[in-house]
């Protein structure tokens, strides 16, 4: 899988640009501000179908202009696809594949995958549960449309179940609708559980691999999935969910929200037996978060076929010598984009960007 070409117009601080790709190693090099990052959220964009930095679509164009577009050109292994993103500050975003508008934001999931890294995604492993899920949900939502869709149908349950408590007066007039959204919300749940389950399963080996190669073998690193449900994953999930519901049903009334479900999972991190999030130093951290970030690369890999595109943002700067070569060693197996501050001595097309402009150094 990798990215052929690029037409940006009036995205971030991009006016008008049209660049193609290396197959391997493409490096992006400047100062701060320049639009570095901007280039790799516009990848990103093409791939998910929002920015990375949870950007109003709005705010993405060019200032001063009412209209933005990007134009990404993809090889897969067995066909090529083109994904045209167009914005406006007047009505909602347009997405086409190969020409073909697309009506939902999940037809695009999945169509070209992306494994996205900087040093902002520290917050994955110190953070709230909120960022451990997101990575779930992006993760297994690329390869899995199914599960993109229960999530929005779980995500919309759990509201209704939520606005149920708000606009009832009594606990009484609840229990007469909130068995119909009990048993929607337990039948979405046990779906997304045993998938994110079986994810942290599948990258668990990768993350062990890719852990101990940057780090040079010094950590062991563990990690479970912990289910906001409040159940076993077996058999009665679904007949215990239901019975815990009902046990916490005055409970979550007086709270005005549902106090268990998947919408309260996580997952417990370790190195060597000790929690990274609480203990970890900033150096464990960021080589934990990253190993999260390249495990996510191989499970890609894994069901997909080929591998996703990489997008390394800044990465160089928060990392030593040596696991920088170890990480550049680890990466070499897919098409990556990589940015930094200063020049370096890398396989593959070297672009200076300035000012929204870039010049490839390779010519």
């Amino acid at each position: 899988m990798k990215v052929v070409s690029l037409q940006i117009k009036n995205f971030r601080n991009y006016k008008n640009l049209n660049v193609n790709f290396d197959d391997n190693v493409n490096v992006f090099i400047g100062k701060n501000a320049q639009g570095k990052t901007n280039l790799l959220e516009s990848i990103y964009f093409c791939c998910i179908g929002k920015s990375f930095k949870s950007a109003k679509d709005k705010d993405l164009i060019c200032w001063g202009e009412d209209t933005g577009k990007i134009k990404m050109t993809t090889q897969k292994k067995y066909r090529d696809v083109t994904v045209e993103v167009n914005l406006s500050k007047a009505k909602k975003k347009s997405v086409k594949i190969n020409d073909i508008p697309i009506k939902k934001i999940g037809d695009l999931i999945g169509e070209v995958n992306v494994v996205f890294f900087s040093p902002q995604e520290l917050k994955l492993v110190k953070e709230s549960p909120d960022e451990r899920r997101r990575f779930m949900d992006i993760d297994i939502s690329q390869s899995n449309k199914r599960y993109f869709y229960q999530l929005s149908r779980y995500e919309k349950i759990l509201a209704n179940r939520n606005k149920l408590f708000k606009n009832c007066s009594t606990l009484d007039a609840v229990k007469e609708t909130v068995d119909i959204w009990d048993r929607a919300l337990v039948t979405a749940a046990k779906f997304l559980a045993f998938e994110r389950k079986k994810f942290v399963e599948e990258i668990l080996p990768f993350a062990v691999a890719a852990h101990h190669f940057i780090s040079g073998g010094k950590e062991e690193l563990a990690i479970t999935y912990k289910c906001g449900c409040g159940v076993s994953l077996d058999e009665k999930f679904e007949e215990n969910m239901s019975k815990l519901l009902k046990k916490n049903l005055e409970k979550d009334y007086k709270l005005g929200y549902t106090s268990i479900g998947v919408h309260r999972d996580d997952l417990d991190i370790f190195l060597n037996g000790t929690e990274v999030k609480n203990f970890g130093s900033q150096g464990q951290q960021r080589t934990v978060a990253l190993s999260l970030k390249l495990a996510e690369l191989e499970a890609l890999k894994q069901r997909q076929g080929e591998y996703p595109i990489l997008l390394l943002d800044d990465v160089f700067s928060e990392l030593d010598t040596e696991r920088q070569a170890r990480l550049l060693k680890f990466v070499g197996r897919t098409q990556t984009f990589i940015t930094c501050t200063d020049e370096r001595n890398l396989e593959g097309k070297n672009f200076v960007v300035k000012d929204g402009n870039i010049i490839n150094l390779n010519n």
